[in-house]
């Protein structure tokens, strides 16, 4: 009965504060989704819901001309004398009547042509009166979900936190809305504020709902969403779309619109399709009707995905401008099917011949204070867009299951039924949580097949251990303890390690971490070989080339983002290595073939150790740069965006001291620089450059050496080379002076695939790459490489091969890479 009231209470409360309102139907009383209704010559509007339903934000009692727009109806104005509020107005908008212009065709040519080239001519000069602008943006977003099973690949999914109906296990698992201020300079200035946010289920969360991502601007060239997509009147539009004038109509201000259909060219290319309305004469953009296919933007999962624009024009300025959006889309995955819609109403435009210096920094999204704790009556009377039943009664439901799901008493009962500890839990591993206070112990179990592996020093060994982990969502703090225990069953040995770390916030991201123990690690500490392929090539073909030795360890680090955008961190390191010996020859594949030693430089020296053992103090100072790094402020933390037209730098200052002899002293030197980018349609560039320079390191021990990520499995299982070598020895250039590493590769994403007939229907990408190490006494290593990304099948395209040639001193080798990428 509470559940029922607080819904009639809502819904009664819309009812009564709304200030003009009323549905938008058809004359056989259908309701019009997504029609605009807006004050005549303002930029005060709204949209309509799923019902037809409208609300508009207007408090004075006085006479209005409102103004009723739907696409492929007639626009009507009609006069109200609001002498009272809430006032109600229902409409009945009239199919339009469309016609087709007297127009003059010369030879051959396509009417739609001609203006799709009138549109391109003109799109800087229309762009350009609205690309200085303040604004008021509403946003609301809802994401649905449908025939979820029970169980995923042996886990249970249960109800999320209540959001699924327990029969058809379907229902609506986010649902948020902003209301916020917005100053935009075009193409990608922005700055909002938000000053309310809701999220359903959540009355302290924050909404993600923003204004950074909703700028579908068709005047530039490219609409950015997984790819970059080609506009339909893009410079180059007439390479990938032919068009058609389906009719023409006038509107209310006696504007002549074009409606041109869109059709492609090449079906798998990055494109839209659909209908855009434009203006004659003016050339500006009346309205976008797009739809987008999954494929076309490389997202199987997703299958459709509809986008609507409406502009209204001001006879006062003579503007065509975006006052609502709507982005509708399914999706589905092994079964479970995805639906959501956004929609963003822009409204009270006010342009700018210029804004302040200052107006636009790095900082793109704040809260006001408060900005969560806006109540009903506030959201009923500055909602743009009025709540459909399903939203209205999903806020109810999940504030209501929200604040018992919360309570302690639901919690602790969840806890009792979860924590029971069972016999097999030996063998699978357990988990002690206090969800009420935030923290959990889990022991990890002996059963995991990923924590077993193989290596010729160990033979078979077996991870497992314990953690601990307590968090704090308002305030970011975060501590886990972790403990591992690895035993190997050749050297009968056991080893332990643990690590402690803490983070202090999600502003600054302040950080403290300690740990220490005894493990076992590769010379190289990036471990260019995985464990798991490691053990497969160790098995099945008796190449054992990972090569570790043992580590007795302690060492404390602290980090921080000292200002936007450059991180620090610093701490000191204490090390005891001991070489390490083969202790078995077993193989489940028998072959004559011998194992290497475990001495990275000298295969068969199975006599001696490659070093002596010996322990060390390393100090280090660490940094990263992210130019141009812009950020979101939440009050619960700090996100961070990359901005790709600008590079990623890294650095480092090492000196090793105290050691067993003054020959293991050293200082190190490195920086790096990343830089990604996406280059209109034509695809997305990686690169890496790294380089550094050792000081007094001439007898250094191997261990500190500069090794680079070789590879000689020709399997690459975690997309890991754009800091790799696909046919690299993994220590032959190893080196204690000075190196220059470098890495580059471009995916077309199918610009070029996609334009073959027949090969274009594989949807493969086309991959360049080369990758080049400098170090002194040594001839330039190189790889170039060439091959095919997005290798699979309807929606799983997870694989990729590479075809790379290596040379020093000319040609060294040729190969085949595999690799697989989720």
């Amino acid at each position: 009965m509470q559940k029922f009231y607080t819904l009639f209470f809502s819904l009664f409360t819309i009812a009564f504060f709304a200030q003009i309102r009323g549905t938008v139907t058809d004359i056989n009383g259908e309701p019009l989704v997504f029609a605009s209704v807006f004050i005549n010559d303002t930029y005060i509007g709204t949209s309509t819901n799923e019902k037809g339903q409208y609300e508009l934000n207007f408090k004075e009692l006085k006479k209005v001309t409102l103004v009723f727009q739907n696409l492929g109806y007639k626009t009507q104005k009609v006069e109200l004398n609001v002498d009272q509020l809430p006032y109600i107005k229902n409409i009945q908008l009239v199919e339009e009547s469309y016609m087709m212009q007297e127009i003059v065709l010369t030879e051959g040519e396509n009417p739609a042509n001609e203006i799709i080239r009138n549109a391109i001519k003109s799109k800087k000069t229309n762009s350009a009166k609205t690309d200085k602008f303040e604004a008021d943006f509403y946003s609301r977003g809802i994401f649905r979900v449908k025939d979820v099973p029970k169980k995923f690949m042996g886990e249970e999914i249960g109800d999320l936190d209540g959001d699924l109906d327990s029969l058809t296990r379907s229902g609506v698992i986010y649902l948020s809305e902003t209301v916020s201020k917005i100053k935009v300079q075009k193409p990608d200035k922005l700055k909002e504020t938000i000053i309310a946010s809701k999220t359903a289920g959540d009355s302290q969360g924050f909404s993600y709902n923003t204004a950074l991502n909703t700028n579908y601007d068709f005047y530039e060239n490219y609409v950015p969403f997984n790819l970059n997509l080609v506009s339909p009147i893009a410079d180059n539009a007439f390479n990938y779309y032919k068009f058609k004038l389906e009719s023409t109509f006038y509107d209310e201000n006696k504007n002549l619109i074009n409606k041109i259909q869109v059709l492609v060219k090449r079906d798998k290319e990055p494109v839209f399709e659909g209908y855009i309305y434009i203006v004659e004469d003016s050339w500006a953009i009346y309205a976008i009707d797009l739809d987008i296919k999954g494929y076309r933007m490389q997202q199987p999962i997703l299958e459709t995905m509809k986008l609507q624009q409406n502009f209204s024009y001001s006879n006062s300025n003579k503007l065509w401008t975006k006052n609502v959006q709507s982005l509708d889309f399914n999706a589905k995955f092994f079964g479970v099917g995805f639906t959501g819609k956004f929609t963003h109403v822009f409204s009270n435009y006010n342009f700018k011949e210029q804004f302040e210096a200052k107006t636009f920094g790095k900082e793109v999204v704040s809260f006001e204070e408060n900005a969560n704790k806006k109540d009903d009556t506030y959201w009923i009377t500055n909602r743009q867009v009025p709540l459909s039943e399903e939203e209205a009664v999903t806020y109810v439901r999940k504030d209501s299951i929200s604040t018992v799901r919360k309570s302690q008493k639901y919690l602790d009962s969840i806890d009792l039924k979860n924590n029971k500890f069972k016999i097999f839990d030996v063998i699978s591993g357990y988990t002690y949580s206090n969800s009420f206070k935030n923290w959990s112990v889990s022991y990890k179990g002996i059963s995991d097949i990923m924590s077993t592996s193989f290596n010729t020093v160990q033979g078979y060994n077996f991870n497992t251990g314990f953690s601990f982990f307590k968090w704090n969502e308002e305030n970011g703090k975060t501590t886990s303890i972790n403990s591992t225990f690895n035993y190997g069953l050749e050297d009968d040995r056991l080893r332990v390690s643990g690590s402690l770390f803490h983070r202090f916030n999600r502003q600054n991201f302040a950080n403290i971490s300690v740990s220490g123990g005894v493990t076992v690690e590769q010379f190289n500490n990036s471990e260019p070989i995985s464990k798991f392929v490691n053990s497969i090539s160790t098995l099945f073909f008796r190449n054992n080339f990972m090569k570790i030795y043992e580590k007795k360890f302690a060492q404390a680090f602290y980090g921080q983002e000292v200002t936007n955008g450059l991180y620090m961190s610093g701490g000191l390191i204490y090390e005891k290595r001991k070489a390490l010996l083969n202790t078995t020859d077993f193989s489940i594949v028998k072959s004559s073939d011998l194992y290497t030693s475990n001495d990275p430089l000298q295969p068969f020296n199975f006599a001696s150790t490659p070093f002596n053992e010996h322990h060390i103090i390393k100090g280090r100072i660490s940094g990263r740069i992210r130019f141009g790094q812009k950020y979101i402020s939440r009050p619960d933390g700090k996100i961070t965006l990359r901005d790709d037209d600008y590079p990623t730098l890294f650095f480092s200052y090492e000196k090793a001291f105290g050691a067993t002899s003054n020959n293991y002293k050293f200082d190190l030197v490195t920086a790096s620089m990343t830089y990604n980018k996406t280059i209109g349609n034509k695809g997305n560039f990686r690169s890496m450059i790294r380089s550094g320079k050792f000081f007094n390191a001439t007898n250094i021990a191997f261990v500190d050496y500069q090794h680079f990520n070789g590879n000689q499995t020709h399997f690459n299982l975690f997309d890991r080379r754009i800091n790799s070598f696909s046919l690299l020895p993994y220590y032959s250039n190893s080196t204690n002076d000075a190196f220059i590493e470098l890495h580059a590769e471009h995916n077309f994403k199918g610009y070029i695939m996609n334009k073959i007939p027949l090969l274009n229907k594989l949807q493969w990408n086309l991959i360049g790459g080369f990758h080049q190490i400098n170090v002194p006494n040594l001839k330039p290593y190189q790889e170039f490489s060439v091959g095919f990304d997005n290798i699979g099948f309807g929606k799983l395209r997870f694989l990729r091969v590479d075809y790379v040639r290596s040379y020093q001193n000319g040609f060294q080798g040729d190969g085949f890479m595999f690799g697989l990428k989720f």
